[in-house]
This record gives structure tokens, C-alpha cells and sequence, in this order.
């Protein structure tokens, strides 16, 4: 989201878009989800991942932490949510799509966290428009205002709605569901009214779709 005040909180502008670094975008193996573990490398001593502290939100058990997740055909968001959650990310850029859907809309239905994701998933799709990663989508200048210098608040990786974030971040790395904002590059809270001039997609949650 714009960091400028005139745009108020929870908006992805279209302004201020730099060219994409050389960055490579997270692989697309997360898919394997169906039948085989996903990512489990380690994060430490990632620069951009903030400490673990203690929080208000209920703990819950990591579900399938370490091993093979199976994905039943016709199985609801919820459900594939219930199956993906886990405290790591498993990797430096699922863990930056999975603060992106944190910090943006981790009170939201998971359709709306879904199609935040989506969001920073079609960024490093733009073909030049946004950054190719989803880290370098997340610490471009002056689009999420809840990043400060490459960095975000620290996060309480045992809580439900951190890991729930992982989830949706899985989903969308996998391209297990999609959501229905299509090919949507911008969003703004309902409350605000930036007045773009871009195409609406869709109204999800608590944000609006632009494209």
C-alpha cells in the first residue's frame, strides 16, 4: 500500500512502479503439495524476516509440519487451509508472500487473504512492472506501508492467524486455488477512495480490486 497519507491505510497503489530486478521468483514446485513435502529449508539468518515474539492470538498445532500434505480433489478453501498451516514458510520468499497476506488482511475471510496474495503473486507476473519476487514485491519503495526499510513489525509465528498466512501463501505459490480477482495489480481498503482510473475487478473482503 502507498505509504503517502492522502491515500490512507490498506491500498496498493499504482504509483511510484520501478523496474524488476533480476531476482528470481519463488519456483512453482510448491504444486507438488498433492503428493510430496513443501519447502522446508530453513530461515535463519534471513535479513528480512523479523524476530518471533510472544502475542495475544491463539497458538494452534502445526498441521503436517514435516511431512507429505495430500490435497483431496473438490476440497474447500478451508479445508486446504486446515491441511497447509504451519508456523516456518519454509522459504525467504513464501515467508514474504505470507507477511504480505499477514500485515494486509490477516482478519479477513481466507477468500479475502486469497486474493491479497493473488495480488502480489500477478505483481511478479507484470512482465517489468513490479519486481519478479515476491520479496521484491513486498519491500518495493513506497507500495506496503507496513514495511520500513526492507523490514516489518515482528510477527507471532505460533499464532493461528500467522500460520493461516502461510497457508494462503502456499496455496498461491502452488496454484492450488485461485482467487477470483483474476489478474488484479492494486487494492484498496472499502473505507478509502483513491479515485484511480483503473479497471475494477472485484470487491473481496474489506478491499477493492484493480487491475
Amino acid at each position: 500500500m502507498l505509504a503517502a497519507a492522502a491515500m490512507g491505510a490498506s491500498s496498493v497503489a499504482p504509483a511510484q512502479v520501478l523496474p524488476a530486478p533480476a531476482t528470481e521468483k519463488v519456483v512453482k514446485a510448491v504444486a507438488q503439495t498433492m503428493n510430496e513435502p513443501l519447502i522446508s529449508t530453513p530461515l535463519s539468518n534471513d535479513p528480512l524476516a523479523p524476530a518471533q515474539v510472544g502475542g495475544s492470538e491463539e497458538p494452534v498445532a502445526d498441521s503436517a509440519q514435516d511431512e507429505a500434505v495430500t490435497i483431496e480433489p473438490g476440497a474447500s478453501l478451508s479445508e486446504t487451509v486446515a491441511r497447509l498451516r504451519r508456523s516456518d514458510a519454509g522459504s525467504r520468499e513464501l515467508e514474504c508472500l505470507a507477511a504480505g497476506v499477514y500485515f494486509e488482511s490477516k482478519s479477513e475471510p481466507l477468500a479475502g487473504q486469497l486474493a491479497v496474495g493473488q495480488v502480489i503473486d500477478n505483481r511478479t507476473e507484470s512482465r517489468g512492472r513490479f519486481p519478479s519476487s515476491y520479496c521484491g514485491v513486498l519491500t518495493q519503495r513506497g507500495q506496503f506501508s507496513f514495511v520500513r526499510g526492507g523490514r516489518w513489525p515482528s510477527v507471532n509465528k505460533s499464532s493461528l492467524q500467522w500460520k493461516n498466512a502461510v497457508a494462503i501463501a502456499r496455496i498461491v505459490a502452488g496454484e492450488i486455488k485461485e482467487s477470483n480477482v483474476g489478474k488484479a495489480l492494486f487494492f484498496h481498503a472499502r473505507r478509502v477512495s483513491p479515485g484511480w482510473r483503473l479497471t475494477r475487478v472485484a470487491s473481496v473482503g474489506n478491499h477493492v480490486f484493480y487491475r
